[in-house]
């Protein structure tokens, strides 16, 4: 159970969001449900509820939660079952999802960023994210299709087994490197046909390849 005082906390930072960019009541209580405070790094605990992204290990970045709700949104999590993520990061992201979705599947390539994440989940209580050290952009088929797809960094395009592996009329979410940009972009599938749909700016790391 989250304390009072810390509630209060956490439904302030969903309404600095909310103010920001609209939010379903499923995705505001998701955001009210998870500690921000536990996925960043201790020196930068005093700006877990400030809505900007944040370093972490391996050179890499907590989003900022603008982005996280962004992404969230362009998800269209109502109503689906499952989502794939590639990029656990510090596991923030996926832990938002494990209060949308039945089933979280979540990839990382980064061995210590991946057991840190791990070892968050296990501290909250949280049971439905599986988890998988493994190059993301390869997906993970062994559960496919997922109803929906969110790609956590920067690619100039999304590999095709990842639409292979996305369930019919299913939305895939991707910041996707163009002219000199990021673009969040949110593709849907209807039988062979791919629909891209170009949201707004944003800034994450590279995808990589391989495992570390």
């Amino acid at each position: 159970m989250i304390e009072r005082a810390k509630q209060i906390k956490l439904e302030n930072f969903a309404d600095d969001i909310a103010s920001e960019i609209p939010l379903t009541p499923a995705i505001y209580k998701a955001f009210t449900a998870v500690d921000r405070e536990l996925f960043v790094p201790v020196g930068f605990k005093h700006w877990a509820y400030r809505l900007d992204a944040l370093p972490i290990k391996a050179n890499q970045w907590i989003s900022s939660p603008l982005t996280v709700a962004k992404m969230t949104v362009y998800l269209e999590p109502e109503g689906a079952d499952n989502v794939l993520e590639i990029g656990c990061g510090s596991g923030y992201q996926a832990a938002i999802l494990s209060q949308l979705f039945r089933r979280v599947f979540t990839i990382e390539r980064i061995d210590a960023l991946l057991k840190e994440a791990k070892e968050r989940f296990r501290k909250l209580d949280i049971h439905n994210i599986h988890t998988r050290l493994d190059d993301g952009q390869r997906g993970w088929r062994q559960y496919a299709p997922f109803e929906r797809i969110l790609f956590s960094a920067s690619t100039p395009k999304v590999p095709e087994t990842l639409f292979e592996q996305l369930a019919e009329g299913g939305i895939l979410v991707a910041p996707i490197e163009k002219g000199g940009e990021q673009i969040i972009t949110q593709f849907r599938k209807s039988g062979e046909t791919i629909t891209e749909t170009p949201k707004e700016s944003c800034l994450f790391v590279p995808v990589k390849s391989g495992v570390e």
